[in-house]
């Protein structure tokens, strides 16, 4: 049986590509009052302005049940996991506990997406392509890594109050101002979340978006994808403009954030991961 390659359901993988592909997604979670709610499996009525609804990882039992069942499919070929960075989550060190304590440890790899949402979705659809395959575990992991270690992921937020009380936004975030005349450009580089530029606008804020991903997919193809909370219309517009603007779009991935990381970006968050060269 091939490699089989497991993620968190942060990664906003759609349903048909993760059961076309056989990746299994274990659930994050979103804290809502008194309730736990599992991202992607229970209801999540989510106010996003809420300043009571938290998030929290996977626990290491629940990743250690994900990575021996993803172990038996496998029938030995072995397992490739890939979260969301390390510097967001504590769910890849929750993986590494989880390995520590599985007879089989030396056969599950964990990869550090050095990103988020779609950040995490490509390198994962690449390791599940590149295991269908037949390749080894050990190839299957390299893919996942090259892929995460090219991607560029950019975000564009009505405010940043959500992250900063979230703790997710790096200490660029000193350097905002005044967020009444601002909008920010955020970036996640090695695995952070930093700010890129601030426009006085939304629109402004927009176009230096769509200029960061044109300059960053380059002349030589690359794989995009676009996510967006709340929304749609200005996500489909900026597919469009991306489709026209980038020079052979290997894939086009749409999806919305999930509640894991909406709830952190707020409403009219829109955003876009770039794989320069593809995730081939």
């Amino acid at each position: 049986m091939p490699v089989v390659v497991v993620t968190d359901s942060s990664a906003s993988l759609p349903a048909d590509l993760i059961a076309d592909l056989g990746i299994l997604a274990v659930p994050l979670h979103v804290l809502v009052d008194d309730h736990e709610l599992r991202e992607g499996v229970d209801d999540c009525a989510i106010d996003y302005s809420s300043a009571t609804v938290t998030t929290s990882a996977a626990s290491p039992g629940e990743l250690r049940e994900a990575y021996e069942r993803a172990w038996m499919l496998s029938e030995g070929d072995g397992v490739v996991a890939v979260h969301i960075s390390r510097q967001l989550s504590s769910t890849w060190e929750a993986g590494r506990q989880a390995v520590q304590d599985m007879d089989a440890a030396d056969r599950v790899r964990l990869v550090d997406s050095l990103s988020a949402g779609l950040g995490t979705g490509l390198p994962t659809l690449a390791a599940a392509r590149r295991a269908r395959s037949g390749a080894t575990l050990d190839m299957v992991y390299d893919t996942a890594v090259a892929a995460a270690a090219r991607g560029r992921a950019f975000i564009m937020v009505n405010r940043t109050e959500q992250l900063r009380r979230g703790g997710r936004l790096s200490t660029a975030a000193a350097f905002f101002g005044t967020e009444l005349v601002t909008k920010p450009l955020l970036q996640i580089v090695d695995g952070r979340l930093e700010l890129r530029e601030k426009a006085r606008t939304r629109s402004k804020a927009y176009a230096k978006l769509v200029a960061a991903v044109v300059d960053a997919a380059g002349e030589d193809g690359a794989a995009i994808a676009v996510q967006h909370l709340g929304a749609a219309d200005a996500a489909a517009t900026l597919t469009g403009q991306l489709t026209e603007l980038v020079p052979d779009i290997r894939e086009l991935v749409t999806a919305e954030f999930g509640p894991t990381l909406g709830v952190h970006l707020g409403s009219g968050a829109v955003g876009v991961v770039v794989v320069p060269g593809g995730c081939g």
